[in-house]
């Protein structure tokens, strides 16, 4: 039955203009915490109480979760005269049109949707076919990412593979050739992975004009959420299927377009007025979350990007506090003023799951992890993986306790079935054969191992053994980071491109690794602190949700909230990170991502500005404070000073 709406006392006047708004292209600029899911809701509620069969209506999300909670909404708003309509991802909209039509692509209607750990196993089998498996090359789930990206961008394999690649020995035409008996595959079997569902459902509407025509008459409106996050086909298929009626209306915001790694083009959201002259476009700029000091700093630094809507957050709470800007000494300083920051707050009455700590890259919250630890703070973090039990550093950290401790069976073990062809099965054997301990320093110990690996990981082996003799001949002991070094350089840094999608971000915690070690006199140290911190990391786990505090890197973090947020290493070089400086218009996005950490902020903000960390050689690097935090007028925050 249909209800009554009362848009006026529901909405507020932006929102009410956008929910209203007439046919044809609409642009609904959604800044953040201004109430984009109420907006996206009402205007289906609104086109149902205007008549319009909710069968002619497609709602597109990014995730179903999103599109359920808005259908749910709109039906407690319209009844049930919204049930018929097509909502869902982009992926699930794809797939339920490749149902009816997959006879047109040459595919079975009753095709096979591969999951990762299909889509592994025939990646694998292709190149097990062509002979690349288990020599320098990487592994399927690296070339399944590598795909997925070059599908996303509408890129070709080649290019991704070179960009990928291009300072490491691995025989890119060798890619392009699994790729190619991959999809040869996929055919044979009628099946598709999850990223052909989109690239196939693009095909269809241009290869076959007839049904893309028949859905065009059907859709006489499409809806698309979170626009700014869509990729290059996304964006194609959405013009294509709201060609013939143009009633489009996308809700997103530029200043939140921060995926570029994982495909998405920010370019989508900035040309949509480009590709749709009498586009109407209505800003949301009443913000619900935060108090009017975070919004200040937020608009602040956010306004320094050049090639965007501008917009301004306007806070509809009272004044509270200034954002706290803390210049600290470095990390440690850093990890001991958000402890003791925390304390307060806690006095203050907040609970600790009210309180986030966010940061560009996962490294940078090591000094705070194991402060949280030392002082047993509980904390969750959003990735699920502390820093310590990440495979990659628990990889670099096998050899260091072998050669710490010989007894070790499990960093043997770690250790050896890194090696190609070496399973746990043939490291337990060699182990059998060791007596259940390996003195690096023994020569027969050391020909023992050799002889019981397979040929296929000889080579591999052959530049590790050199640093095992270090150990003890240079005295290697009381310099971990420098055994972590050589074992990058000899083995783990063509290891660890070939086995793990983001690379880049690993080798950075292991770099970050190396430097944390010199804080300890020896390798035993080290290892003694790491094991202790990660039993406590255990028993504080128990603790659960409710009472720990919550450590997240920023992308993770977009969409939450707190009351209280702490963002960590503003420092020039940090965040903005090296890398993305580097990269093309990378220093605009990194703008983006600071603009959604304040804006994750309800009640209060902490700034931390670390100038300096230890350097590999002993020595100090200095930092500047970062550019996003200079933009920001003195004025706006609270600092020791004032």
């Amino acid at each position: 039955m249909m209800t009554s709406i009362d848009f006026e006392k529901d909405l507020n006047t932006e929102q009410q203009a956008a929910v209203q708004a007439s046919d044809g292209p609409v642009l609904i600029l959604a800044a953040a915490g201004t109430g984009k899911t109420r907006t996206l809701t009402y205007r289906v509620a609104s086109l149902a109480h205007q008549g319009i069969s909710s069968d002619r209506i497609l709602l597109l999300t990014f995730t179903n979760r999103a599109a359920q909670e808005m259908l749910d909404r709109a039906r407690a708003l319209a009844g049930e005269s919204v049930s018929g309509l097509w909502g869902g991802t982009f992926h699930h909209m794809a797939n339920r049109l490749l149902r009816r039509h997959a006879d047109a692509l040459d595919y079975g209607n009753d095709y096979t949707i591969l999951d990762q750990d299909d889509a592994r196993s025939l990646v694998r089998s292709g190149a097990e076919e062509l002979g690349v498996l288990g020599k320098q090359f990487p592994k399927p789930d690296v070339l399944l990412s590598l795909f997925s990206l070059a599908s996303g961008r509408d890129a070709s394999v080649e290019q991704i593979a070179t960009e990928q690649f291009e300072h490491h020995p691995v025989n890119v035409e060798d890619i392009i050739q699994v790729h190619r008996v991959y999809s040869k595959k996929k055919r044979e079997i009628n099946a598709m992975d999850f990223d052909d569902l989109l690239s196939n459902g693009l095909t269809l509407f241009n290869e076959h004009p007839d049904i893309l025509a028949r859905y065009q008459d059907r859709f006489l409106y499409v809806l698309v959420d979170e626009y700014q996050d869509t990729n290059k086909i996304q964006a194609k298929w959405i013009d294509l299927i709201a060609a013939q009626h143009r009633n489009l209306l996308v809700v997103g915001d530029d200043f939140q377009s921060i995926y570029s790694w994982r495909g998405a083009d920010y370019k989508n959201i900035i040309s949509f007025p480009e590709r749709y002259p009498d586009t109407q476009i209505y800003k949301l700029e009443t913000n619900y979350r935060s108090v009017p000091e975070i919004l200040e700093v937020a608009n602040a630094c956010i306004a320094g990007n050049p090639n965007q809507f501008q917009k301004q957050l306007r806070a509809v709470r009272e004044g509270h506090k200034k954002p706290f800007l803390s210049k600290l000494y470095d990390g440690h300083e850093q990890a001991q003023f958000v402890i003791n920051q925390i304390m307060c707050l806690r006095v203050a009455g907040y609970a600790m799951h009210d309180i986030a700590i966010l940061y560009r890259s996962h490294y940078q919250a090591m000094e705070l992890q194991l402060e949280c630890t030392q002082q047993r703070i509980p904390y969750q973090i959003t990735s699920g993986v502390r820093f310590f039990e990440q495979a990659h550093i628990k990889d670099v950290c096998s050899i260091l306790r072998i050669l710490e401790q010989p007894s070790d069976e499990l960093a043997f073990v770690r250790l050896l079935t890194l090696l190609p062809r070496v399973g746990k099965k043939t490291a337990g054997k060699i182990w059998n054969k060791l007596e259940n301990r390996f003195e690096a320093h023994n020569n027969d110990h050391r020909d023992l191992l050799r002889q019981g690996l397979p040929a296929a990981s000889q080579g591999a082996w052959k530049p590790i053994e050199p640093i095992l003799e270090a150990y003890y001949k240079e005295n290697l002991s009381e310099d971990p980071g420098e055994i972590i070094c050589r074992y990058i350089k000899t083995f783990y840094d063509r290891y660890a491109v070939e086995t793990f999608d983001n690379y880049h971000r690993r080798m950075e915690d292991i770099e970050e690794l190396i430097t944390y070690t010199t804080d300890f006199e020896n390798n035993e140290h080290f290892l003694s602190e790491m094991a202790l911190m990660t039993n406590i990391d255990t028993e504080l786990q128990k603790d659960g949700d409710d009472n720990a505090i919550r450590l997240s890197t920023i992308h993770q973090a977009k969409g939450l909230e707190w009351k209280v947020v702490f963002i960590l290493w503003l420092a020039d070089g940090m965040f903005p990170s090296v890398r993305s400086l580097e990269d093309g218009g990378g220093e605009a996005e990194e703008r983006r991502l600071f603009y959604v950490a304040s804006t994750r902020a309800k009640d209060e903000l902490y700034l931390c500005v670390p100038e300096s960390r230890r350097a590999r050689d002993g020595g100090v690097i200095y930092y500047s404070p970062s550019r996003f935090v200079k933009e920001i007028p003195i004025d706006l925050l609270a600092t020791e000073k004032n």
